[in-house]
């Protein structure tokens, strides 16, 4: 997906390199008089058109150009995936700015009449779009302030899951979990909020930028006649395994931080209940659960004198 991306700007970085070179060559042809030897007033102001245009043409296919070229630069920095999108999306924001005052500029002998008549076109549109000004003004708090970024696996208004663009005016997450689901799986479905949601809503972000994983747990019932401490044996065990396996590079603060813990509990049926707390990785929580049952289950079957589960009448 980068590769093709990557080509596709390398490709309109092409097109606005040759557009530019058409523009520039239409308009100096028409400058220099080539249609000016033909007695019609039309092509006479269709030259003077081209003449005038064509400088505009060219303007905005060189900041397209440019455009591309730094998102080419931004998209191979060594930066996460999130930073490097809203680093592109602010300056596809910027050129296109540019590129709208060049647009209207052409229309005015004086360039300063554009920027009065755009700042009075900016204060009545200002009135009429209050929702979706709000949701830009959250864009901007978005990128600088960063409560979620593309990539991340966020909650926000009761709804969760991972974030796969955010938009001008919107945010776009492809919904975990959801109503159908009884675990954090992707349910197939396409969540769509405006971005002033932010402003007014409580954002959990699961991939937080402090540490890399959250904290998960994943209990077994036990009779109170076990041996607790080779029960928990078993699941710090198991968990360390995990870990090292899969999570060799996660790693952030004090050892002590990414040690899994047991602890116990007494469930509302009077059984005791063997909790095994660790850190994982926001996308990784169910995945991580069915490795830990399938490791942890067969040291503690393969010791019934030890450990008791419940069975028969004994539920």
């Amino acid at each position: 997906m980068n590769i093709q991306r990557d080509q596709g700007r390398a490709y309109w970085i092409v097109v606005h390199a040759i557009a530019t070179i058409v523009f520039l060559a239409i308009h100096f042809l028409a400058k220099a008089g080539l249609l000016d030897f033909i007695e019609n007033n039309i092509i006479k102001d269709t030259s003077r058109l081209l003449e005038k245009w064509t400088v505009t043409l060219a303007i905005v296919a060189i900041i397209l150009m440019t455009r591309s070229i730094l998102e080419k630069i931004i998209w191979k920095l060594n930066q996460s995936q999130g930073e490097k999108y809203n680093l592109s999306r602010i300056t596809r924001l910027l050129a296109n700015t540019i590129v709208v005052y060049v647009v209207l500029a052409s229309f005015f002998v004086d360039p300063y009449n554009s920027l009065a008549s755009l700042g009075i076109a900016s204060l009545i549109l200002g009135f009429a779009l209050q929702a979706p000004i709000s949701s830009f003004i959250a864009w901007l708090y978005i990128v600088f302030r960063s409560p979620y970024q593309v990539g991340d696996r966020i909650q926000i208004h009761g709804k969760k899951g991972d974030v796969i663009e955010i938009n001008y005016l919107d945010t776009i997450i492809e919904e975990f979990s959801g109503d159908y689901l009884q675990n954090d799986f992707k349910s197939g479905r396409i969540i769509y909020f405006p971005n002033s949601k932010i402003l007014t809503d409580q954002v959990v972000n699961y991939s937080g930028p402090i540490r890399p994983y959250i904290w998960d747990e994943t209990a077994v019932q036990i009779a109170f006649t076990s041996d607790l401490e080779f029960v928990e044996e078993c699941f710090l065990k198991v968990a360390q395994e995990d870990f090292q396996d899969e999570y060799a590079t996660l790693y952030y603060g004090p050892e002590n931080e990414v040690k899994p813990a047991v602890y116990y509990r007494v469930n509302e049926r009077a059984w005791l209940e063997a909790v095994i707390s660790y850190p994982v990785k926001p996308l990784d929580t169910t995945g991580k659960r069915n490795r830990l049952l399938r490791k942890a289950l067969p040291l503690l079957n393969a010791e019934p004198e030890k450990v008791q589960f419940p069975e028969g009448t004994l539920r």
